[in-house]
């Protein structure tokens, strides 16, 4: 297990309280093996975190995307802010490995399930507006979320982009195949397949049938590119 000094070090943050950190880091798994107190988990500050980066990120695409109405500032923002653009943040500076998780939460994935890092991501928000004020907080929510924003908007955006893509290039439409389940019905992670004209584009798991596919179509949409990038490069 990585030490909790370690991880401030790599954000680049020390905290004054270093139990906002501890409890930010939290999952409720541990809590609840451990028999620690209530509310000693980190979902009171995922609440908190939540709220400060709604109102960080909105301040930040109103200034920074002068020409966009107010419809498009909410979907770009919506596609900066969803669980699978926060797991990816937080997969960025290695957010699993300092989280406290019970046992059976971390033989089955924990560390690496998107819910899981996510809630982590905003919970470290909510601990770093607690500690070091909205300064702090805004600097952290920059550096590591507010950044790429382009290749981060295809996480929210990649059904439609990736339909729009095929229909321009390849005049198809593309399908999602359902191609495995597992884990129990209170927490289950569905595997999906997108496919176009029966090839395989791209695959995605979630623990909605729609996450996965809108993970599908973003790895879809990255192959895309990809070969796009490569035939320019031949020409």
């Amino acid at each position: 297990m990585k030490t909790i000094k370690e991880f401030q070090t790599k954000i680049g943050y020390e905290f004054e309280d270093e139990n906002l950190l501890k409890q930010a880091l939290t999952h409720s798994s541990f809590a609840n093996e451990k028999r620690m107190k209530p509310l000693s988990d980190n979902e009171r500050l995922e609440f908190l975190g939540d709220a400060v980066l709604e109102m960080v990120s909105s301040e930040f695409l109103y200034l920074n995307y002068r020409d966009l109405p107010e419809g498009d500032l909410t979907r770009l923002r919506a596609g900066m802010v969803c669980e699978p653009t926060l797991a990816y943040c937080a997969r960025e500076i290695d957010l699993g490995a300092y989280v406290f998780l019970g046992k059976g939460e971390d033989m089955t994935g924990g560390r690496d399930r998107k819910s899981v890092l996510s809630d982590a991501l905003e919970a470290v928000i909510g601990a770093i507006f607690l500690d070091g004020g909205v300064a702090a907080a805004k600097a952290f929510i920059l550096r590591y979320i507010m950044t790429d924003i382009e290749h981060k908007r295809m996480f929210y955006d990649s059904k439609t982009m990736l339909q729009e893509a095929v229909q321009a290039k390849f005049r198809q439409n593309v399908s999602y195949e359902l191609i495995g389940e597992e884990g129990p019905d209170h927490a289950k992670t569905f595997r999906v397949e997108v496919r176009m004209d029966g090839t395989a584009l791209g695959s995605g798991s979630g623990n909605t049938k729609k996450a996965a596919e809108q993970e599908a179509a973003y790895h879809a949409l990255l192959l895309l590119k990809q070969e796009e990038g490569t035939d320019q490069k031949t020409k």
